[in-house]
């Protein structure tokens, strides 16, 4: 579906470019946007690549297991269902623990992983359970302590101040997560799985 949006949008600016004649800055912007997409995404996979790998020798040198035992409490909160020496906790956990340092492009991965952990665990195996739920909604409405991924870009592209943007993006981190864990608790109460 989404392709068709993508490629409804592209013919349709390229037929107004056509009969507006401003088709030679069309064909410009976008070799000019190609570009900056590959910059981009270098950038970001760039990112990805130090996290995912500082993630897994934390995985490895037990920061997992730690961070594990420190975010309990929250966690038995959030997944009551979950059990405690399930695989999919550190997943879970690591992230969480990607998506609070801001990294948002390697979280993405990660939460892929946590979600096949709790499809394999899952009494139905390819339905939604509260757990998956759950993860989705603290993977979408996530609090960034420090979001490194936009800073970086930021800085990337020139930002006199990269960092200014911390405060409102905690005030509408806080927000939008306390709205989602809201909402997914009080539809687990009224549609149980």
């Amino acid at each position: 579906m989404l392709n068709y949006i993508w490629g409804g949008m592209i013919l349709l600016s390229l037929i107004v470019s056509l009969f507006t004649g401003r088709i030679e800055e069309t064909a410009a912007a976008a070799v000019t946007g190609a570009s900056s997409a590959v910059e981009i995404s270098l950038t970001l996979l760039g990112i990805m690549c130090l996290w995912g790998g500082l993630a897994k020798i934390g995985e490895r040198a037990g920061l997992i297991d730690l961070l594990a035992r420190l975010l309990h409490p929250l966690l038995r909160l959030l997944f009551p269902d979950l059990d405690k020496q399930s695989p999919a906790r550190g997943k879970i956990i690591l992230n969480i623990t990607a998506n609070l340092l801001g990294m948002g492009n390697a979280a993405t991965p990660l939460g892929i992983d946590a979600i096949r952990e709790l499809n394999r665990i899952s009494p139905k195996p390819g339905s939604a359970t509260n757990a998956m739920c759950m993860l989705v909604v603290l993977n979408t409405a996530s609090i960034q302590l420090l979001p490194t991924t936009l800073l970086s870009l930021r800085q990337t592209f020139g930002s006199s101040a990269p960092a200014e943007i911390i405060i409102p993006i905690w005030l509408t981190s806080i927000c939008a997560l306390i709205a989602g864990i809201t909402a997914a608790k009080l539809l687990e109460r009224r549609y149980p799985l």
